[in-house]
């Protein structure tokens, strides 16, 4: 269940921060699962005294991707928007 929200949720992040910048989704939807997984990380290293084990990995490479891929929607949808109105 945690796992489902958290795809959503960077899904809903990397879409509405691509939508508001309108260039280089793919970038910025990156930048914001990279700063989830860091602060994953911190929050797990700092309070549990452990590192990613390689399960942990692969998921924090998900949730990435997963923003990444609601970045470029979100520039597509946010161009898409703007032609429409001029």
């Amino acid at each position: 269940m945690i796992t489902a929200l958290s795809f959503i949720g960077l899904f809903g992040g990397g879409f509405l921060s691509g939508g508001k910048r309108k260039e280089k989704g793919w970038l910025i939807g990156g930048v914001t699962g990279l700063l989830y997984s860091f602060l994953v990380f911190l929050f797990q290293y700092l309070g549990y005294d452990r590192l990613f084990n390689a399960e942990q990995v692969i998921y924090h490479t998900c949730y990435i991707l997963i923003a990444m891929m609601g970045g470029i929607l979100g520039v597509n949808i946010a161009s898409t928007n703007s032609r429409r109105s001029i």
